[in-house]
């Protein structure tokens, strides 16, 4: 029987209750009067449930579909205004026991080539990250505990952590590794991570088990109840999300809902994060095999449903997309974008040549970490290298408190333009800067507090005279 608060998977990601959900949503698509009371109670930015997203997701009446996308816009812009999150993934193994059936990792594919960064290597690494202007990573591996063990990544986090080249310096690690124990949670936030990442796949346990027929993944329950575990070992900021393509996107944007449900139902407050990723053409892995495929129209309508769903949980998209994608779902609700990626091991420092291609999947959107930022200022969009929030200590429910008190402009708005001008002066060409100093002297004009407002102009001008990382 369904029931949130439970600690067992399969009973708040209750099969029953995924089905039923859907039934009812394919009933009220076109229930006018219900719809209309769903797009009034989501206008109160207090979310719905995961039956209440499905019918607006299902919903068939043009004018109300575009109500909700109006409605997407208008929260996004309440809670994030226009700021962008800037980040980039860090891949430091690429071996894995696993043998899910969507990733080239798998344990049988014998021709990809298998790597596993030395800590010089990861130093080599974060360098040409820094170089780029990157402050936020997501540090990504496969499961090995020989290959990938959690004292290598923990040794890997410090080793980040050290690095000081010219102006650059990393100030904020998440975690993107494979589903552990509570005690291992706790060593992950004693070295200091920001979010632990870590993708369900699918909701469907059926077909979670034949996505992964071997390893240690292949353990449903394990792999759900992993977030549980985080939060007891003390991380307070998850982030989860699905593989749209895997499996049918009702199901599983229902399932990934029920699980947000859940972490607010147990431990006070929902995922820090979701992500959207769509399943992508990979060494071995053809995306066209798999018959669940989203398209980019439907693509845009779960990023909506979902802001409108959980109007506080940051949203992350990554270069799978491309630039067309990205730029439609940006405000629609997305607030994290990775810029300049690579998904192979060992990928920043130099190119790989075919032989050697260690890629986890194929990379839509190919622009420079520069050109998606120049390309965010045309936007009219800021993006922020801000990591602040996570070292002032506002994480979990204190920074939700922050989000739904409106307060959140107030830090984040500041923020988001001091590490901005810390890009603009320390890596960006003419033109960048140029457009990045219009934005900045634009958007000072709307922090509502002038004494913030004061604080911060003076601020700039200091990273003008060489210092750094100021934050409110």
């Amino acid at each position: 029987m369904y029931n949130s608060a439970s600690r067992q998977a399969e009973e708040f990601i209750d099969h029953q209750e995924i089905l039923a959900s859907m039934e009812y949503a394919r009933e009220n698509k076109n229930n006018r009067k219900l719809l209309e009371a769903l797009l009034k109670k989501a206008e109160e930015l207090r979310g719905l449930s995961h039956r209440e997203a499905l019918v607006l997701l299902e919903c068939e009446e043009p004018d109300l579909v575009e109500r909700m996308f109006h409605l997407a816009r208008k929260i996004k812009q309440k809670f994030y205004g226009n700021r962008i999150v800037m980040f980039a993934p860090l891949y430091l193994s690429n071996y894995c026991v696993n043998g899910c059936t969507y990733c080239p990792y798998h344990f049988k594919n014998k021709h990809i080539a298998r790597k596993k960064l030395t800590q010089e290597e990861i130093r080599r690494e974060v360098i040409a990250l820094q170089d780029m202007g990157h402050k936020r990573l997501a540090l990504e591996t496969g499961e090995d505990p020989v290959n990938a063990s959690l004292d290598y990544v923990l040794e890997s986090i410090e080793t980040i952590y050290g690095i000081r080249h010219k102006n650059g310096a990393i100030r904020r690690v998440n975690v993107n590794i494979a589903a552990t124990t509570v005690e291992n949670y706790r060593r992950l936030k004693e070295a200091g991570i920001g979010t632990y990442i870590l993708f369900q796949e699918t909701y469907h346990k059926e077909h979670y088990e034949e996505l992964h027929p071997t390893g240690p993944k292949h353990d449903y329950a394990w792999h759900t109840e992993a977030m549980d575990r985080a939060m007891e070992g003390g991380i307070d900021d998850v982030g989860m999300g699905v593989l749209f393509g895997l499996s049918h996107y009702r199901y599983d944007f229902t399932g990934l809902l029920m699980h947000a449900e859940h972490l607010e139902a147990v431990f006070g407050v929902g995922p820090h994060t979701i992500s959207v990723p769509r399943i992508r053409n990979a060494d071995d892995i053809d995306a066209s095999s798999f018959e669940d495929a989203v398209s980019d129209e439907l693509f845009a309508r779960i990023v909506a449903v979902i802001r409108i769903a959980v109007p506080y949980t940051g949203m992350i998209i990554s270069t799978r997309e491309s630039r067309a994608t990205r730029e439609k779902v940006l405000e629609l609700g997305v607030s994290q974008i990775s810029g300049g990626s690579r998904t192979s091991v060992g990928g920043y420092a130099r190119e790989e040549s075919l032989e050697e291609n260690s890629a986890q999947f194929e990379v839509s959107d190919t622009r420079t970490l520069e050109q998606v930022v120049s390309w965010l200022l045309d936007l009219g969009m800021i993006p922020s290298f801000c990591t602040a929030c996570y070292r002032e200590g506002r994480t979990g429910d204190r920074f939700m408190k922050l989000v739904k008190s409106g307060q959140i402009a107030n830090c984040c708005q500041p923020n988001a333009l001091m590490t901005l001008k810390e890009y603009l002066v320390d890596y960006a060409s003419w033109d960048t800067r140029r457009k990045g100093e219009a934005l900045i002297q634009e958007e000072l004009k709307r922090v509502t507090s002038e004494k913030i407002r004061q604080r911060a102009e003076a601020y700039l001008k200091e990273i003008e005279d060489g210092k750094r990382d100021f934050r409110f």
